[in-house]
């Protein structure tokens, strides 16, 4: 910004102009990019695709609903089981990504939770939920 000249004598007084050199420079340089800009963000391209008619297929997931009561008895999808045979069930759908429905008790051991939780990771089930039932007032 400039206020005046150096010259001797006389009152210098200061300039009230404004230097806008440098904003016109600036709005130009940007005016240039945005003009080769535009016309690259709606380009397009016609491509004749191939039109597929197809239906997506989706299976059920496989889910083990497995409940146990106070007492520790296993129930396998309502049927009253052995230890085993939840066991082999666990095994024996363990490649197909099964879902386990986990619902016990509020009486229930820990220690039977955490054999089941053990029996389910030995059979390579990581997919578990935890059923509840909420609060009544």
């Amino acid at each position: 910004m400039s206020f005046g000249s150096f010259s001797d004598g006389g009152v210098t007084q200061p300039m009230s102009e404004i230097n806008t050199t440098p904003m016109v420079d600036v709005m130009l340089v940007l005016l240039v990019i945005f003009i080769i800009a535009a016309p690259l963000l709606h380009q397009a391209v016609s491509i004749d695709l191939p039109q597929v008619s197809s239906q997506q297929v989706e299976e059920a997931p496989v889910v083990i609903r497995l409940s146990l009561d106070a007492n520790g008895i296993y129930y396998l999808d309502g049927t009253p089981v052995h230890r085993s045979e939840v066991e082999s069930r666990f095994t024996a759908t363990a490649g197909s990504n099964p879902a386990l429905h986990l619902r016990a008790d509020r009486a229930t051991r820990y220690e039977t939770l955490a054999d089941i939780l053990a029996i389910a990771q030995r059979a390579g089930i990581n997919r578990i939920a935890f059923v509840t039932e909420p609060a009544r007032p």
